[in-house]
């Protein structure tokens, strides 16, 4: 069963989330009215999935998942927004968040998302990704470069399947290893390409040309 923490100010949306979620037979740990609380109930509870609306009072949904992700790096993030091109989308991402969901997303979208992300992927799409690399050059910021020969065979793959959106469980039976060796290997990846999270990992392999999301 699938725990989802819902985050956002409006208690009728959040009713509703709660109804639809429940019927799917996944369970509503926890509700969040602004970002403050977010970050307390996700370190109380420790959500499979956070669903997390952009805009909020007292601490708005980007600082919320990069409190949340500073506490906990694997914690599992989903951004609520009304519009495809949100400003506050990309940071959110690339703060760490496993993608967005629009609003106005029907029930099977949502639920195949949080599914998805319960699971290890990350819902980037290609227009996304790239939006997200265009406002890393846009401001400046820079992933890793040169860092790929650091790499042997073996780490290069998991960082392709990664990106192409495999939970770790699935990394280990595709590659014959264990789930722990899976993550053993993820983190020296990240400390060898200088990456915070998964996110980063999967953008800086489709930028690459590691992985693509054809």
């Amino acid at each position: 069963m699938i725990r989802v923490l819902l985050v956002d100010d409006h208690a009728l949306f959040r009713q509703g989330l709660r109804s639809l979620l429940e019927s799917e037979g996944m369970r509503v740990i926890g509700e969040a009215a602004n970002g403050r609380e977010a970050v307390r109930y996700a370190a109380d509870t420790q959500p499979d999935v956070i669903l997390m609306d952009i805009q909020m009072p007292d601490l708005d949904g980007v600082k919320a998942t990069q409190s949340i992700l500073e506490i906990n790096p694997g914690a599992r993030v989903i951004m609520i927004t009304m519009y495809r091109q949100d400003r506050y989308v990309f940071e959110a991402v690339k703060a760490g968040a496993r993608g967005y969901i629009l609003k106005d997303a029907d029930a099977a979208t949502l639920i195949d998302a949080i599914t998805r992300v319960a699971a290890g992927e990350a819902l980037l799409d290609a227009d996304m990704a790239q939006n997200v690399l265009d406002d890393f050059r846009d401001k400046r910021e820079e992933l890793p470069s040169e860092k790929h020969a650091d790499l042997n065979e073996r780490e290069t793959m998991i960082l392709k399947l990664l990106a192409q959106g495999f939970s770790n469980q699935d990394i280990a039976l595709r590659l014959d290893i264990s789930e722990k060796t899976v993550r053993n290997r993820l983190s020296e990846i990240f400390t060898k390409l200088q990456l915070n999270n998964r996110t980063q990992a999967a953008l800086y392999a489709i930028r690459e040309g590691i992985a693509n999301l054809d």
